[in-house]
């Protein structure tokens, strides 16, 4: 009987407040569904420098003679001789952080050059002693490239110490922003619910003031007066919930299955565990935010 009365309050009251409900559902919704977005939004960033790191290297440029005359400052003591390159590779080779190195003759980059500026006019104006030699330098740990940075730039025979690292910075802080914009977007959709989730259990509880002052008066329990109410904001946010799981689903699907993946291949976009190790966090937190929301609010406005 009790669970019985308790289950018809709630239907009472869901249809008491059909409008207000809705509203507490779209905005859990899509309050979550960012929330799920930026979890994966953070792994897919973390996966992709996982990825690239681990792919970079430092290029180590040598002087040529070409450098020496165009640009003193970079090389004041002319070209690189064949005793420093061999004194380089050899230091290069005795530290503990190198994974591995690569030289890369001036012939070798003037090949590699043509194969990828080929439609570029300064391919045909470029000559092969213009290139410059260069050691290519795999890390254990990237992190870790001002180690060879200061080891080797400023030295003779050096003209500059590049990391490729650097040039992906930009795109994973550009990435981060994102994720921290959407992160921000849904807090605040957070705080549109939870407004939402107090009124709606404000005014149902004005709405069957009567009938909760009856049930005190007859030696009902605090909680078993405060169940419906309770349930009710849990029921709206698990069908928020599940409408933020079937957008992250279709995201996956439409978006970047269907989309994004055929058409950046050098992406290794997140897969469906992903996917589906969030959705259990997500019904989680739009079963527990509103049920909370609702005892708090039950404290202040449920008067009888």
């Amino acid at each position: 009987m009790r669970a019985h009365f308790v289950l018809s309050e709630i239907g009472v009251g869901l249809r008491r407040n059909v409008t207000m409900t809705l509203a507490v559902v779209v905005s859990v919704a899509l309050s979550l569904s960012l929330l799920g977005g930026s979890l994966l939004a953070r792994e897919q960033v973390g996966s992709m420098k996982d990825f690239w790191y681990d792919k970079v290297q430092v290029s180590i440029f040598l002087c040529n003679k070409y450098d020496a005359e165009a640009d003193p400052a970079a090389c004041p003591r002319g070209a690189v001789t064949d005793e420093q390159k061999q004194e380089i590779e050899a230091e290069l080779n005795a530290y503990d952080i190198v994974d591995q190195v690569w030289s890369e003759s001036a012939e070798e980059a003037y090949e590699h050059y043509r194969e990828q500026e080929k439609d570029s006019p300064l391919a045909a104006v470029v000559t092969p002693d213009q290139m410059q030699e260069s050691f290519r330098v795999k890390l254990h740990d990237p992190e870790k490239y001002e180690a060879i940075s200061t080891a080797f730039a400023g030295r003779d025979g050096v003209h500059s110490v590049q990391d490729q690292r650097a040039l992906l910075e930009n795109l994973f802080q550009l990435l981060n922003g994102v994720n921290i914009a959407a992160l921000g977007l849904m807090a605040l959709m957070l705080v549109v619910a939870l407004l939402l989730i107090v009124n709606t259990v404000r005014v149902s509880a004005f709405s069957r003031r009567r009938e909760t002052g009856i049930m005190r008066l007859v030696g009902a329990s605090s909680f078993y007066i405060q169940a419906p109410f309770i349930l009710e904001a849990a029921i709206a946010g698990i069908i928020g919930a599940l409408f933020a799981c079937g957008l992250l689903v279709s995201g996956k699907l439409f978006l970047i299955d269907g989309f994004l993946d055929e058409r950046i291949q050098v992406i290794d976009f997140v897969g469906w565990d992903a996917v589906l190790s969030v959705m259990p966090f997500i019904l989680v937190v739009g079963a527990l935010m509103p049920s909370i929301a609702a005892m708090f609010a039950l404290r202040k406005y449920l008067k009888v």
